[in-house]
């Protein structure tokens, strides 16, 4: 006897080849039997008939560890309702591990409490191990942020590293490959690696190489200068060999709209050299970013304390406005999301805040940076719909969210989250694969299975298959509908009825059991 038997169900592997009718046998963790099994029973018997059933969802770039959700909200119901069974973390540069003193955790972690949990790690392992105490609902692995091993040594400093401060990094790169890590991740739009040199990402991608880890990285510009940042990665990845992964592609500002296509040339070029390359995308052209992203690089240049003062200063405060508006960038369609203003300035729009102000768009934006000491995330309207399409149909692309877990109860802090967070892997489903019919079925779960784990070498997951672990979704290809919007994020998606995480039921009759059987995943 099985302890549990899916019968009946449209298996769509993972692979991408078409879609079968087949029953599923699974055994403790695993799944042991793929067949007719007509005259097996299990101690669980589910009925897919009609049903879709594929590998449970993979999401590559999740920002629930340093949001601190996987702590304060381990559930991570957003995430299940959309039948995510593992996420990585550790993206954009930003890692909870590994830290060269307990500082370090400080400087990175903007938006959460750190009082609200008593965190006793420093390397990768002891992280790791204090997790496996917790438990959270979903699988999770970890890239390690690249921002982190930085500031751990420069702390607040803006500037290059010296030979003997990169061989530091090096080490502590290496040790964390040691334990378990996945990849590496840049944030490099962010301030305090701005000043990292292609040599600097080149030496530690030798390392990631040694470890056939992935170099995931969050690109240099996302807007006029975006080729030459994705360029920049090209020619990282080139001078190594190591794996190349581009976090959330994208090109903001209509005005930059038609250098996608010239990405995406580049891309191609790249593997067709050989060159072991992939991205992800998220299936909104609205996107979350650091308010501070936004402005003339120089004005951060140095740090965020170093920001505040140029903002104060009104000489160099007119130099900052005047560039922004010659930038062409369209700030009326930006909304604060997360900010330490949450109770006045939530949900509002620049444009609102602005026009209630007097002010205008530009001085707004910087009134509003000095007022929450720089830490603001915005929600804005800015990519393009059709971008977003060429994105999921291309070849190179993984779907993934770019957002965290939550739940409903989420809603009364006041923050805004962006709707990926509850609804992202359903809206592809519904909308590209149901609707627009631009990608079927098996090509969409490919993307968002196997596909991901083959690329970050996660194993035995992502694919319907014997000794597998049973990592399953059950989707109902009528009912499938993502509900979260930008206006009202906190509505969980439907359509998923079962979802099972190393055989255990998370999801029965699409609501949430409250079982947290996650693994912690350590390449």
């Amino acid at each position: 006897m099985f302890d549990i038997l899916i019968k009946n169900g449209m298996l769509v592997d993972g692979t991408g080849k078409a879609m079968y009718q087949a029953n599923i046998g699974i055994k403790e963790d695993r799944i042991v039997e793929i067949g007719e099994l007509h005259n097996e029973k299990g101690e669980i018997e589910i009925d897919a008939e009609g049903k879709i059933v594929c590998p449970g969802f993979i999401d590559v770039n999740n920002h629930s560890d340093t949001y601190w959700q996987i702590f304060q909200n381990p559930n991570l119901e957003s995430l299940l309702y959309q039948g995510i069974t593992t996420i990585i973390g550790g993206n954009c540069g930003s890692s909870l591990a590994p830290l060269a003193d307990s500082k370090t955790l400080q400087s990175i972690q903007k938006w959460s409490n750190l009082n609200q949990i008593n965190f006793n790690w420093l390397s990768l392992k002891e992280f790791f191990d204090f997790l496996e105490t917790k438990k959270i609902s979903v699988n999770f692995g970890t890239l390690t942020g690249h921002g982190t091993l930085r500031r751990g040594i420069l702390k607040d400093q803006m500037r290059g590293l010296e030979q003997k401060e990169l061989d530091f990094v090096k080490k502590m790169l290496t040790q964390s490959f040691k334990e378990g890590a996945l990849g590496m991740s840049t944030g490099l739009v962010y301030t305090h690696a701005r000043s990292a040199t292609v040599d600097e990402l080149s030496e530690l991608a030798n390392i990631i190489k040694k470890f056939d880890g992935v170099y995931v990285t969050h690109v240099r510009d996302e807007r006029k200068d975006f080729l030459e940042a994705i360029e920049e990665s090209i020619k990282v990845a080139e001078k190594t060999g190591v794996k190349l992964h581009i976090a959330h592609l994208k090109v903001m500002g209509e005005n930059n709209w038609d250098l996608m296509d010239d990405a995406f040339y580049l891309l191609d070029k790249a593997h067709e050299k050989g060159m072991e390359i992939s991205f992800d995308v998220f299936p909104y052209t609205n996107t979350g970013t650091v308010l501070y992203t936004l402005l003339p690089n120089w004005v951060s240049a140095g740090g965020k304390k170093v920001m505040l003062q140029r903002l104060k200063d009104q000489i160099i405060r007119k130099k900052v406005i005047r560039e922004m508006q010659e930038s062409g960038f369209n700030y009326s369609k930006i909304e604060i999301a997360i900010s330490l203003l949450n109770k006045t300035l939530g949900n509002k729009s620049i444009a609102e805040i602005a026009k209630s102000q007097e002010k205008s768009l530009e001085e707004a934006v910087l009134d509003i940076l000095l007022a929450s000491e720089g830490r603001v995330i915005t929600s804005m309207e800015v990519l393009s719909e059709e971008n977003v399409e060429k994105a999921i149909m291309h070849p190179l692309s993984i779907i993934s969210t770019n957002g965290a877990g939550y739940n409903i109860a989420h809603s009364k802090t006041g923050e805004l989250v962006h709707p990926r967070s509850f609804g992202t892997f359903p809206k592809v489903l519904a909308k590209y694969v149901k609707e627009k019919k631009i990608i079927s079925w098996e090509e969409a779960i490919r993307k968002m299975t196997l596909a991901p784990a083959k690329k970050f070498g996660i194993e035995k997951r992502g694919k319907l298959e014997l000794k597998y672990f049973a990592d399953i979704a059950i989707i109902d290809q009528n009912k499938i509908e993502d509900l979260a919007t930008a206006d009202n994020p906190y509505q969980y998606s439907q359509g998923v009825e079962t979802l099972i995480i190393n055989g255990q039921l998370v999801l029965d009759k699409g609501k949430c059991t409250g079982l947290k059987n996650g693994k912690v995943l350590r390449r």
